[in-house]
């Protein structure tokens, strides 16, 4: 056993028996550099990534390798998902040295945490051009010994870099509707004519830009934006990267046709695409995105809830060493699976052959013949014979961010899909959030990651800025005046953590966290939407409700301009805020008790259809909020109001007269 023991991260656990010497990240492991005046291997991963598992068999696992990493190094083991502060800023640095970046990421330090040398994956023997991890390891340590002075020198170098790029400066001007066209051309430019999505292999699922698109559609009725989103929703879900017995996604597809995923199964992933899909079918209509929504939201409930009620981050890649194991299929297995008809059928339909389309002449499920008349009970079958063999580990440990985009959902899919058990476990996600990662009364202080009844890390700003949203999608969903009081006090004490005054925007970590070699400023909505981007949806949301915080969405749009034009695809959030921002503010009031019947209904009519730009919140007693303040029922019957910046047409307590632009 080494260090890691004593940690809760299961990607951390997987390390504890290695005969690495590993510390976690932390003043011990730093000293020890330090006093020892050797330099730090730092190697970050997760727990669900396949390249992680192969390494530490090959190389970690090696008492040979440990020897050589004990003997010349302090080494330094990091889940990326626990602390994505320093994986940002060694990516970047491992980026700027080497043009590209992946986990694992190995990067060397000098004992004060400056990188010097890095990459990802390295092979126990030299190949495709790669020199092997030992030889690595010698070449890194003689060098730091012998030419100190030029390893210092580019030390310093590359954290000046480092710090000089989180000082992004703002683009002059305002944003208008052209930016948003613009960005619209530039995703049709990288889009992918014959299977959808962007870009060529491997395929990320890109809800942001899914997202983004149904907007530009509803703004300014652009035919070529829907077909763009629905294209791609259709085809992820057409199998292979969508799991078509179990629901949900894999992280991503290795092919541009996306059937071949890499296996693991991300809380964020399906999260965030169950919101895409739930909104693509409020625009389509189409009941195969409603089939997906449910699927994937029934597959979280199911498989990725904790016991406390939040939801675990991810699935593995590999069951048992092999990827997909669990999920993969041979015209054998359904004939033992099915009755002799069924099986027949099923090969047809879900196109399995003797090769097949993956390792071992294994094929990954995906509809592609006639579908059978049985086909409930061939799927039944299927993953009853699925559920009896090995199964890929699941990461137990729950993200707050990512939990926050899965209470978005289900808020807003309980509501549109009459749900109950949905907006329940929003609910239950969200008090747990509350009670159990957040300390403090009127300054509280936000925890990351939950694990085995403890709590840790302080949480960075996609975690404060997912849990502003979520509590405003589940006060919008519920009426309940909780969340929307919760999200006002937590967006407060945003601000103050990590705001920044001179140049706009908000940085990544906190002021009062642990202070890196550099301090990083998040951009990108790639996967998952920036933490720039959520504290600037939430911000702008905020001020349609309370007056004030426009101002701080601004900065962060003024901020990211100057890069959407070159990739507009991978700022999805981004344009979604531009777009709220330059949009006549549209803010719906709804007085009434939200156990009333009637306030339901007219609740239903204020948010039925699409409002991408739209904010709801509901009265109570005592409002002092400015939307919210003289605002009540009229002739003791619930009302709707719809305003413009807090002018506010007449209100109506007929649903069928409810009006939102």
């Amino acid at each position: 056993m080494n260090r890691l023991a004593e940690e809760t991260s299961p990607y951390l656990l997987q390390h504890a028996e290695n005969p690495v010497e590993w510390f976690p990240w932390g003043p011990e492991a730093l000293e020890q550099a330090r006093s020892d005046d050797r330099p730090i291997l730092l190697s970050i991963g997760y727990s669900a990534c396949h390249w992680c598992h192969v390494m530490a068999h090959e190389s970690f696992e090696d008492p040979d390798t440990a020897e050589l990493m004990n003997r010349l190094f302090v080494n330094i083991k990091v889940d990326r998902e626990e602390r994505p502060d320093l994986d940002a800023v060694y990516m970047n640095a491992v980026v700027s040295m080497t043009g590209q970046g992946g986990w694992p990421m190995t990067v060397f330090l000098t004992p004060e945490g400056k990188p010097f040398y890095g990459g990802t994956y390295y092979p126990p023997t030299p190949r495709f051009n790669m020199p092997s991890f030992q030889q690595v390891l010698v070449a890194v340590a003689d060098a730091y010994r012998e030419k100190r002075d030029d390893v210092m020198a580019a030390a310093g170098r590359l954290t000046d870099a480092l710090d000089g790029s989180s000082r992004l400066g703002p683009a002059e001007g305002e944003p208008d509707e052209e930016v948003l066209r613009a960005a619209v051309r530039r995703i049709a430019s990288v889009f992918d004519e014959q299977w959808a999505g962007f870009g060529n292999a491997p395929k990320f699922p890109p809800a942001s830009a899914i997202e983004f698109l149904l907007q530009a559609h509803h703004r300014f009725g652009d035919a070529d934006a829907l077909r763009m989103a629905a294209e791609t929703l259709d085809a992820m879900a057409l199998g292979g990267m969508y799991d078509v017995l179990g629901g949900g996604f894999a992280r991503y597809s290795v092919d541009r046709q996306w059937l071949v995923p890499h296996f693991e199964k991300m809380l964020y992933d399906n999260a965030l695409l169950a919101a895409a899909y739930l909104h693509g079918w409020v625009v389509t209509g189409q009941a195969r995105h409603r089939q997906v929504v449910e699927e994937t939201l029934d597959y979280l409930l199911t498989e990725m809830l904790l016991p406390e009620g939040v939801f675990a981050s991810a699935q593995d890649a590999d069951t048992d060493g092999h990827e997909g194991l669990t999920y993969v299929w041979t015209p054998d297995q359904l004939r033992d699976a099915l009755p002799a008809a069924d099986a027949a059928a099923a090969i047809a339909y879900y196109g399995v052959s003797d090769t097949g389309n993956f390792e071992g002449g294994t094929t990954v499920l995906r509809p592609s013949g006639p579908e059978p008349e049985n086909l409930s009970g061939i799927r039944e079958a299927l993953l009853r014979t699925r559920a009896s063999r090995p199964q890929p580990a699941r990461d137990d440990k729950a993200i707050t961010a990512w939990n926050a985009f899965a209470i978005s959902a289900l808020s807003e899919a309980g509501w549109r899909l009459d749900r109950a058990d949905y907006l329940n476990a929003a609910r239950t996600c969200a008090g747990f959030i509350l009670e159990r990662m957040a300390v403090g009364g009127e300054n509280p202080r936000l925890l990351r990651s939950y694990r085995a009844g403890e709590a840790r890390v302080d949480a960075f700003l996609d975690d404060w800025g997912g849990l502003v949203n979520a509590l405003l999608d589940l006060h919008a969903a519920t009426g309940e005046a909780r969340w929307l009081d919760e999200a006002v006090r937590f967006a407060d004490r945003a601000v103050e953590l990590f705001a920044d005054p001179e140049a706009g925007g908000f940085f990544y970590s906190s002021r009062e966290g642990e202070q890196l070699v550099a301090r990083h400023k998040d951009l990108d909505d790639n996967p998952t939407p920036s933490g720039q981007s959520l504290m600037a949806m939430a911000a702008l949301r905020l001020s349609r409700i309370t007056g004030r915080g426009e101002e701080l969405a601004a900065g962060v749009i003024r901020l990211g301009l100057p890069y959407i034009a070159g990739s507009a695809h991978a700022f999805g959030e981004l344009l979604r805020v531009i777009d709220m921002y330059v949009s006549p503010p549209v803010e719906v009031v709804i007085a009434g008790d939200p156990s009333n019947p009637a306030t339901g209904r007219l609740a239903a009519a204020a948010r039925s259809g699409f409002h991408p730009t739209a904010v709801y919140a509901f009265t109570r007693e005592g409002d002092d909020l400015p939307l919210l303040e003289g605002k009540g029922e009229v002739g003791g019957r619930p009302a709707v109001y719809v305003c413009e910046r807090f002018a506010c047409r007449a209100p109506v307590t007929d649903p069928e007269l409810v009006a939102v632009p």
